[in-house]
This record gives structure tokens, sequence and C-alpha cells, in this order.
């Protein structure tokens, strides 16, 4: 057994509005939506931020995605959901949702009514995860994964939640088209925590670290920044600062081409361009 390297820690990026709802750090940075982050393309993480009591619909209105997945995890709040399939959801503290847009889906997100009514803390992020080339024009797929369904692996000081892949032979629930890793790692203990999470050979990593610090082969990462870590060793192995939440992102490579422009991700220029056609004309 042997534990992955730190390659980069990523500068902590400043944070934008995504809609009216969701003030968001990029965490990926200039790495976003290229290969040496695969099969991962886009995240965003809203720390806790207070909203007023409103009956405005605060979020992102109706918008199209093609060709990757979104995975999104509300941590404070809950958040409306609802697409061109047909599903309407709603997820709140400790939930996930995670969409596969595939051949072409058209959803919105908002604070959940009930949210909005009584105001609150809202704190959330969202994944982008590549869809093989295969697996692009599969038909779109949603998976509601309620906090009761994530199973948990205790360790001495705190636990992981197993969203996706494996820990410890204990399996997540979330079904993918290509290897992912997606832990949810919280420090309850009042002192600074080793951990030690598996990370098959060959795959990517990144290390984020929500809330708190960690060091990892003796490099800091700091609140709201992210570590990508080497391909080679099968676990990663940390120090984690007390109440710390950390979330490990893993993953096999696709090895293909990436051509991005807004909500689609596509191999080439040309299925881009069929994309927006498509889109305009109505056949997502």
């Amino acid at each position: 057994m042997s534990s992955k390297k730190v390659v980069e820690v990523f500068p902590k990026p400043r944070p934008h509005w995504v809609g009216d709802g969701f003030h968001v750090f990029p965490v990926f940075g200039e790495k976003a939506f290229t290969e040496k982050i695969s099969p991962f393309l886009m995240f965003d993480y809203a720390p806790p931020k207070e909203f007023p009591p409103t009956s405005k619909k605060l979020g992102v209105g109706q918008h199209p995605h093609r060709g990757f997945e979104t995975v999104t995890l509300a941590l404070q709040g809950s958040i409306d959901h609802a697409d061109s399939k047909g599903h309407t959801d709603t997820i709140g503290p400790g939930d996930v949702q995670w969409m596969s847009a595939a051949k072409g889906i058209i959803h919105e997100e908002f604070h959940s009514r009930e949210f909005a009514k009584k105001g609150g803390k809202m704190e959330m992020l969202q994944l982008w995860v590549n869809l093989p080339k295969a697996h692009k024009y599969s038909e779109p797929r949603y998976q509601p994964i309620l906090d009761a369904q994530i199973p948990r692996v205790s360790f001495d000081g705190g636990y992981t939640r197993i969203i996706s892949g494996s820990h410890s032979g204990v399996v997540g629930p979330a079904k993918t088209y290509s290897p992912v890793t997606l832990f949810h790692t919280v420090i309850e203990s009042k002192e600074e925590t080793n951990v030690i999470l598996d990370s098959p050979r060959g795959h990517n990593a990144l290390l984020f670290a929500a809330r708190g610090n960690l060091v990892v082969n003796h490099h800091i990462i700091e609140e709201s920044q992210v570590a990508l870590l080497s391909p080679d060793g099968d676990n990663i192995a940390f120090k984690a600062s007390p109440g710390a939440q950390i979330f490990l992102m893993g993953g096999e490579p696709l090895n293909e081409p990436i051509a991005a422009r807004g909500p689609f991700v596509c191999n080439t220029e040309d299925e881009l361009m069929q994309a927006v056609n498509d889109f305009y004309n109505g056949r997502f």
C-alpha cells in the first residue's frame, strides 16, 4: 500500500454568482475542462451564506445540458429541481442528486419554496462529471440519493460518507458510467485527525477542503482549496483540522478529447455545433 502524492495545490479562486441564488467558488479555476482533472470538468462550492425570507424564486432558471453529469450536494438549506424528463425533487441537507444529461436535458435549480419562505443558511456544491464518448448519447438519467441512503465508514475522530465508489469494502449507492469516487469526510474531533482514504491506483484524485485545513505530504490545503494528487498509489493520507469537512473526488481518466462550450460537453467542434442546433430546434 502506498499513498498518492500532491501534484499541485490550486489557488483559491474568486467567488461569483450563479443565477441569483448560489454564490460559488469555481474551485478548479483554470484547470476546469482540462484532461488534467479527467473525468471531472468543473466544481462549484457555495460556502454557507445567509439568505433572508423571500417570496422570490432564487436560483437558476431553465437551461440545457448535454454530454456530462451534474452532481449536486446540499449541506445546508434545500434545493428544488425540475427537468424536461419529468423529474421533480427537493434535496435537503446531506442529500445528493446525480443527474446524467447524456444526449440532452433542460432543467432548473432554485432554493426550495420552504427554505425561501423561512430563510437561513445555504451551503451546497455541484460537480460536473464528463461522460465517456460511448455514453454521451445515452438516455438522460436522474438519481435522487437521500442522506439516509449514503453509508458511512467511521474512524477515530470522524466518519466518511461513501456516495460513489468504495472504501473499506463499503460501496456507495450512486451508479456511474465510468469508475468515479466521491467521498465526504467529516471530522468530529476537537483535535487534528489523521485520515486514510482508499483511492484506486491509476485514478486521478482531487482533495477539497470545504471547511478547515488539511496537510497532505507536507502540503497545506487551506479552506476552499483543492489539491490534485498523482494517479500512483492506492490511498490518500492526510491530517485534518478540528471540524474539517473534506471531499475526495477520484476517477479513471477518460483519455478522450474535450470540446466544451457553456452547457455542452462533446468530443469535437462539429458535435458542439450539433448540440446547439439540436437545442434550438427542440430536440432535447
